[in-house]
């Protein structure tokens, strides 16, 4: 069955489907979660600093010639998965990043990423037969941005004596490093995240490594954010939380929440808090080696786990703890508690893969789930999203295959308000979005941006064909208006709204 949402006149029988969709779509977070309040308007982005403190964001620029529209603009589904075509473009306005990279329209003309609906979780919570996350996304944010993994992708060079980085690539297979000392993202690239947290890479693919407080904003996930200064930062001086909303799906099919669930996990009246991440520095505390004595001269056992190695030879150790080289600088500084001897649930809330079983408000009998893991300051805090290994067995190809056609499908890029309202001469008017002011009649309703509008208007409803009030709308934001004049021989006067077309933008994907 392919049946379509499209937010405007819907025939009587196809009404009875679109109930059956909506009903679907609202026992399955993974259909109800995605954020699609942006998909209407144009993505847009700061191109300098003195731009954002101006306020002045542009729809284009050079790597995005033309217009296209903010993160997921449909959603499809079939009783195993859920598909969606996603620009990967934030709905708040993006950048500006200190690396020479700006995002674009990710769409394809052929596929869609796609997520499974019966997620196949390992049962033992041991890393042996788990899948590592790799490079590129390992999941999306529900307003479409996608989610990366801890690392940026390179590594310290022994025989080099200095980390590979995207100014340094060595020649050779070990262009980007060893592959021992993994660099972390947060520490080595968040000076050219942009507020939100987020930077392009040089595929023009947006995305996150750690705490995407953007979309938290965008859900009300315990987010400031100062008009003035265009900066997103946690809410410190918050004393009582509301659970996080699902933020993002990963590649596995698994949610990933913000950073705080409830504090017993299989009881939906505890308290609310932060969720607790299970890695700690490597600085000797806790059990832990101490690396600034030792030297980065061993691996965690959760990293010989993932690269299969026990133990270092000289020429695998790392540099030295330095002001180069801080404490957290790669991902192999950080030691999981539970390797420690340490237990989830009593001393820490996430396990390994940054997860744990837990009721929610989506999920009231229970799922296992990812949390964002912060510092009570707010700062994120390893392993910010997913651990190196994925919780549930992702896909074999989770990437962007070809929509199959045996699917339902929810559009909403269309999604315009309907608009047939009247008024009466002497009474006031019947309903928003019409108002009166003298003797003119304003008419409001949301649009998509760049969409082009006739409104007509009747004093006898049953009559056809209306005739169209003198020219149409283009929409230059999300909400657009028309006027006209009140009718004073008529006591009623009925207002119909066509989207008769739409500017010309980039629809790879559409």
């Amino acid at each position: 069955m392919l049946s379509t949402l499209h937010g405007l006149n819907v025939p009587r029988l196809a009404l009875l489907v679109v109930l059956l969709l909506q009903s679907t779509v609202r026992a399955d977070p993974l259909l109800s979660s995605w954020f699609t309040e942006g998909s209407t308007k144009y993505a847009r982005i700061y191109t300098s600093t003195a731009n954002r403190a101006a306020g002045i964001s542009t729809t284009t620029w050079t790597e995005q010639t033309s217009p296209t529209y903010a993160g997921v603009h449909e959603i499809d589904y079939s009783s195993g998965w859920v598909y969606i075509k996603n620009t990967g473009l934030a709905p708040y306005i993006m950048g500006p990043w200190d690396n020479p990279n700006h995002p674009r329209n990710q769409g394809t003309s052929t596929g869609v990423y796609r997520f499974p609906r019966s997620p196949s979780v390992i049962s033992s919570l041991a890393t042996t037969g788990r899948t590592l996350t790799g490079q590129g996304s390992i999941g999306f944010l529900v307003d479409g941005v996608a989610i990366y993994n801890t690392s940026d992708g390179f590594s310290y060079s022994t025989i080099n004596n200095q980390d590979a980085s995207p100014q340094t690539k060595f020649t050779g297979p070990g262009q980007n490093g060893d592959g021992i000392w993994n660099r972390d993202a947060w520490p080595n690239e968040g000076g050219s995240f942009d507020f939100p947290l987020n930077h392009p890479q040089p595929s023009g693919q947006y995305h996150a490594h750690a705490n995407p407080i953007g979309v938290r904003y965008v859900l009300g996930d315990n987010i400031n954010y100062n008009s003035s200064t265009k900066f997103y930062s946690e809410n410190t001086s918050a004393t009582d939380w509301k659970h996080s909303p699902i933020i993002g799906w990963i590649n596995d099919g698994l949610p990933l929440y913000g950073p705080y669930g409830y504090s017993n996990p299989t009881d939906p009246t505890s308290s609310v808090r932060r969720m607790v991440s299970g890695y700690i520095f490597r600085d000797g505390t806790r059990g832990t080696t101490d690396l600034i004595s030792t030297g980065r001269k061993s691996l965690p056992l959760w990293a010989q786990q993932a690269q299969n190695k026990t133990t270092l030879t000289s020429s695998q150790w790392g540099p030295n703890v330095s002001t180069t080289y801080e404490l957290g600088h790669f991902s192999e500084d950080y030691d999981y508690l539970g390797d420690l001897g340490y237990s989830q649930g009593a001393d820490f809330d996430l396990n390994k893969y940054n997860a744990r079983y837990c009721v929610t408000p989506e999920y009231p009998g229970g799922t296992w789930a990812y949390f964002v893991s912060i510092k009570a300051d707010g700062t994120p805090w390893y392993p910010y999203n997913v651990g190196r290994w994925y919780m549930a067995t992702p896909p074999a190809s989770t990437g962007q295959p070809p929509i199959p056609g045996n699917v339902s499908t929810l559009t909403v890029m269309n999604a315009d308000t309907p608009l047939t309202q009247y008024y009466k001469t002497t009474d006031t008017w019947s309903s928003t979005p019409v108002t009166v002011s003298g003797s003119t009649v304003t008419l409001s309703w949301n649009a998509v941006e760049g969409g082009i509008y006739q409104v007509s208007a009747s004093t006898d409803i049953t009559s056809t064909p209306w005739p169209n009030l003198p020219g149409t709308v283009t929409s230059t934001g999300n909400l657009a208006s028309k006027t006209d004049t009140v009718d004073t021989t008529n006591t009623k006067k009925f207002y119909k709204l066509t989207r008769t077309g739409i500017t010309p933008y980039d629809s790879v994907g559409y």
